[in-house]
């Protein structure tokens, strides 16, 4: 089943999974955004992500990892 943008936890789980080593709490929404594409399962439009939906992503990866 291809991700989506609203997969928030989906989406934290895999990256947890292919980028233990990097630094969530201070990771850039641009390189977030860019991880979240390149997730092979990953089928949105890059166009409907917005700040609120990284924050999201990036709560969810933060729950995640502790």
């Amino acid at each position: 089943m291809p991700l989506v943008w609203t997969d928030t936890y989906d989406i934290a789980i895999e990256l947890e999974e292919r980028y233990p080593e990097v630094d969530v709490r201070h990771i850039r929404f641009t390189d977030l955004w860019k991880m979240v594409q390149g997730l092979p399962e990953f089928e949105a439009d890059p166009n409907q992500c917005n700040e609120k939906i990284l924050e999201a992503i990036q709560s969810a990866w933060l729950d995640e990892r502790d």
